[in-house]
């Protein structure tokens, strides 16, 4: 046996696995993955933007934000959240002539997945019992989407320089504190792009 065929035989082994497999298994349940994507005017040098605002109005476009907001909870914890991965990125706020104009827009939807290939609603093989043997079951899983849009806005050209979108699976009608966080956190975490054609 090889090192690790007599580390797995080991009963002290087997249970510090499980263990750690059940931990990770109760961690995936709570917290949804962050699905994140963005895009960006490749001419634009990010590195030239220091200071930065929120966008005076914010009209709603074709693909759905930044939509007009108002001091809801869920503004002001996207805008805290915001606020500090600014901060965090070296970039100073400033209403007077900022560099970057900073819109956003946010949603929850209801959505379904369909689950094919004999796995059921929670990622696991299933298996019934049909006419002469096994059979394969698909799933239709609903689910609520939350979805986080944020723009940022050349202030001097009045055009688009970058945009991400952060979508995860929450648990209510609206986005809570800790789930802004973490899609906000997600989103700008790909900012300033990390792209061979973008000048920084």
């Amino acid at each position: 046996m090889n090192r690790i065929t007599r580390f797995l035989t080991r009963p002290a082994a087997m249970l510090a696995m499980s263990f750690g497999l059940l931990l990770g298994l109760s961690g995936c349940a709570g917290t949804s993955r962050v699905g994140v994507t963005n895009d960006f005017d490749h001419s634009v040098n990010f590195r030239a933007y220091k200071t930065w605002s929120w966008y005076p109005q914010q009209p709603t476009d074709t693909e759905g934000g930044p939509a007009q907001g108002y001091q809801s909870f869920l503004d002001k914890r996207i805008r805290t959240a915001v606020e500090r991965e600014m901060a965090s990125k070296g970039l100073t706020f400033s209403e007077k002539a900022p560099d970057l104009y900073v819109a956003y827009s946010a949603k929850v939807e209801d959505k379904q997945q369909a689950n094919y290939g004999g796995y059921g609603p929670f990622g696991y093989p299933y298996y019934g019992y049909g006419y002469g043997g096994l059979y394969n079951r698909n799933y239709i899983t609903n689910y609520k989407a939350g979805t986080v849009i944020i723009d940022f806005v050349d202030a001097r050209r009045k055009e688009l320089a970058w945009r991400g979108l952060g979508q995860a699976q929450v648990d209510q009608q609206t986005i809570s504190e800790p789930e802004v966080y973490r899609i906000v956190n997600s989103i700008l975490g790909t900012y300033p792009p990390q792209d061979t054609n973008a000048r920084r």
